[in-house]
């Protein structure tokens, strides 16, 4: 358990989040999107913050000033870009459970648009053509889901249906409920075996790069790489490499460099469908985070310890 109380002054990044919640008394709400210096007077008072979804460092560096800071919420699930901004001794909760029904659609639309070449017959409707071709279903194929956190579980329970073998992938060989979690040193001897690799992992120094140049070779030709955790987590330069020889193919919602330069090779690579990073950016993301940003209230209210603490002040 932190020591974070229940909150004075709690900033939220619009109305929209500030009246759908319930708040116990004596808590203060102010709306503030982070694009701009807080008022002086207010920012002396605010102990508690609720990040937008769209944040950069030079919004989240405007929490340093905030003398009374004890708590930052994120609407992610991941909180890399946010640990360096945090001022000494403020708790960092994530958001995780907000985003896994939205970033699991997405997860499996891109599958399926790839492997059925959706991509391709929206180009061919656009010119009027005809053009009906075999493609490649996704049952019977081997899935491997690398990352078993609440979005990865979701990810692999919408695949099961698919008629497909899903294969877990965590930091760490372990069994639960769902069966066996392979560990990531098994990696190497997995991705031959495998038609389509989904990443969902987090941002780490162990996962920076994690899929190189080597871990791409290692793919059977033609399988499909889909990413929906972060971009860095794959060399961008190998996987161009890659794509551009038709070996394999990619569907991508989060990329490195992001936003992608308007001439960057991936937009033109070919097997290549490019979302810009909105796997968690659906009519379903207000109201579970608004349900996250509630429970935190109500359980320091009922002095409990808080949820998805991932840097406890």
């Amino acid at each position: 358990m932190t020591g974070v109380r229940l909150p004075r002054v709690l900033t939220v990044p619009d109305a929209a989040i500030g009246g759908d919640l319930r708040l116990p008394d004596g808590v203060r709400l102010v709306e503030w999107s982070m694009t701009q210096d807080l008022p002086a007077d207010v920012a002396l008072e605010v102990d508690a913050v609720v990040v937008p979804h769209y944040v950069s460092g030079e919004m989240l560096a405007r929490l340093r000033p905030l003398a009374r800071l004890s708590l930052v919420q994120l609407p992610s699930a991941g909180y890399e870009h946010a640990v360096r901004h945090l001022p000494p001794g403020v708790t960092l909760c994530n958001g995780r459970g907000v985003h896994d029904d939205e970033t699991a659609e997405l997860a499996i639309g891109l599958v399926l648009a790839s492997l059925r070449d959706l991509a391709e017959y929206v180009r061919l409707q656009g010119a009027g053509v005809w053009s009906p071709h075999r493609s490649t279903s996704l049952a019977d194929r081997r899935v491997m889901v690398v990352g078993a956190g609440s979005i990865g579980q979701a990810i692999a329970a919408r695949l099961r249906p698919f008629a497909v073998d899903v294969v877990r992938v965590a930091r760490s060989a372990r069994d639960d409920l769902d069966g066996h979690v392979h560990g990531a040193d098994e990696l190497a001897e997995l991705l031959p075996t495998v038609d389509v690799v989904v990443l969902i992992t987090p941002l780490t120094a162990d996962t920076t790069h994690l899929v190189d140049a080597a871990f791409l070779a290692r793919m059977r030709d033609g399988s499909l790489l889909v990413n929906v955790s972060r971009g860095k987590v794959v060399d961008t330069d190998a996987l161009v490499a890659e794509v551009r020889s038709g070996r394999l193919r990619a569907a991508l919602d989060v990329v490195d460099p992001e936003p992608l330069p308007h001439d960057h090779p991936l937009w033109v690579a070919p097997g290549v469908i490019l979302t810009p990073h909105v796997g968690g950016n659906t009519t379903a993301t207000h109201v579970r985070f608004v349900a996250l940003v509630q429970r935190q209230l109500d359980r320091l209210a009922a002095g409990e310890p808080l949820l998805n603490v991932v840097a406890p002040g």
